[in-house]
């Protein structure tokens, strides 16, 4: 479990809510720090998307990991609207949460978008996620789940 997100409750771009305790246990956690209207974001999202859908649900054995979408859109229904349109099937901060803006200043957030990628006790891996995902695909998984300590046995 990621402490940083511990007592947390999450929303699915479906509206369902989740214990984030549940969701994120044993995982390699990316919180990505974005907005709808932010074309860096949308230019970036369908590539996460392809990245999380090639390591989670396309996979023969799902790897530990998961995006928590923090938004840093204008309203609750901008970020609706993009996780709607353009998200893969992660997770969120709900909006009206006020720990998104704690998230931000922890891990020093002043552009989007950012691909934090965090230790289960909430040590920054990489904050340059993005740019190792455009650069390496799917071979920086294998790192950061090295780096998180989480499945020692987990091959890829």
């Amino acid at each position: 479990m990621v402490d940083v997100l511990s007592g947390r409750r999450l929303v699915t771009r479906e509206g369902a809510v989740v214990e984030a305790e549940t969701a994120l246990q044993n995982k390699v956690v990316a919180l990505y720090f974005a907005a709808g209207r932010c074309a860096p974001s949308r230019d970036f999202t369908p590539l996460l998307c392809d990245f999380y859908t090639a390591l989670v649900s396309e996979a023969r054995r799902p790897a530990p990991f998961e995006v928590v979408f923090v938004s840093a859109d204008g309203s609750a229904e901008e970020m609706l609207d993009f996780m709607r349109e353009l998200h893969g099937a992660w997770l969120a901060l709900p909006f009206h949460d006020p720990y998104r803006h704690e998230l931000k200043k922890r891990y020093d957030i002043t552009v989007i978008p950012k691909l934090v990628v965090i230790k289960p006790n909430g040590a920054v891996i990489t904050n340059k996620g993005r740019k190792q995902i455009r650069e390496r695909g799917l071979a920086c998984f294998q790192n950061w789940v090295e780096a998180a300590d989480v499945f020692q046995n987990f091959l890829g």
